[in-house]
């Protein structure tokens, strides 16, 4: 993400629930990322591991329990959100564990954002694009070392707690939001579930800064 001048843009503050091995919420955060060009756009991000059990090691979509045919539906969707963005995805046929991940995002933020925004695009991309296993943390070193974080700040991000205590405290309000899926965004008092269209975030943005 390159970051651009803001002094005359309206601030716009936007909470999101996302996980780094969502394919939607790399369709929402790309999104998302293109009222940069009409809003100072302050985004909270909040990190959920949607799939917990998953092994760091990695394994076959197939082993997530969904139903074949629902499956399908989704990745066909997928295609066609892929299509409208110009983003890349490879066939989507593995997962992996995104705690360690997540935890790396986390501590990222505290570098700053072109810091954890060029590190949140890398998971992406590496993951959705490459077929990267980003559960790997010699694959996570890299990327952060990429984005520019340190080797202290990576250690900090695995062995630091409040990094595990903001998970934790994602989840909870996830909880008491009621928030049953990936990408979910709240702007302003609107709340939008899944990858919506574009022009749904423009008008929700235009809403929350209407009063």
């Amino acid at each position: 993400m390159q970051m651009t001048d803001v002094a005359d843009k309206p601030e716009l503050r936007v909470t999101v629930f996302s996980d780094v091995i969502c394919p939607f919420c790399y369709i929402g955060a790309a999104r998302l990322e293109r009222l940069r060009d009409e809003y100072d756009l302050r985004v909270n991000w909040c990190f959920l591991e949607i799939h917990p059990e998953t092994p760091a090691a990695g394994m076959p979509v197939s082993q997530l329990g969904y139903d074949p045919r629902r499956w399908e539906t989704m990745m066909t969707a997928l295609a066609g959100l892929a299509e409208e963005d110009d983003l890349v995805f490879a066939e989507h046929t593995f997962t992996t564990n995104s705690r360690q991940a997540l935890l790396l995002a986390e501590a990222a933020k505290e570098q700053g954002r072109e810091v954890f925004y060029k590190l949140h695009d890398a998971l992406f991309r590496a993951f959705f694009r490459d077929q990267e296993n980003i559960g790997d943390v010699q694959v996570l070193k890299r990327l952060a070392a990429e984005a520019g974080m340190s080797e202290a700040s990576v250690e900090e991000a695995w062995t630091e707690s409040r990094f595990t205590q903001r998970l934790k405290q994602f989840l909870v309000v996830a909880q008491e939001l009621k928030v049953k899926a990936t990408p979910t965004f709240f702007i302003g008092e609107q709340r939008l579930d899944g990858a919506v269209p574009l022009e749904q975030l423009r008008e929700a943005a235009r809403l929350a800064l209407a009063f």
